[in-house]
């Protein structure tokens, strides 16, 4: 795909974007740059090749799934200003 410094100012004004020819030539030579780098990475062969959700082969620590601490809703719901059936009320805010 050939970018022009015609293409850098279409999307800048269609972005909304105040640039300067200075800054145009610099964002084309960084886009082309990007477009190279794509290219030469679809070239590459990568069929065989499993994906992976992770650059690195990472396995998460895993626990028990325990009760590690006490029931204590008794004791939080105690000082609450107002309880009713196990629930929390609060007051209502939106009419």
């Amino acid at each position: 795909m050939a970018l022009t410094l015609d293409d850098v100012r279409r999307v800048a004004h269609l972005a909304r974007i105040e640039i300067s020819d200075d800054d145009a030539t610099s964002v084309l030579r960084d886009l082309r740059s990007i477009f190279e780098l794509i290219e030469r990475m679809q070239a590459v062969d990568v069929r065989g090749i499993e994906p992976m959700s992770h650059a690195q082969d990472l396995t998460l620590r895993l626990r028990d799934d325990v009760v590690s601490e006490a029931d204590q809703h008794h004791l939080f719901q105690a000082v609450a200003p107002q309880v009713e059936s196990g629930l929390y009320l609060v007051p209502k805010v939106i009419e």
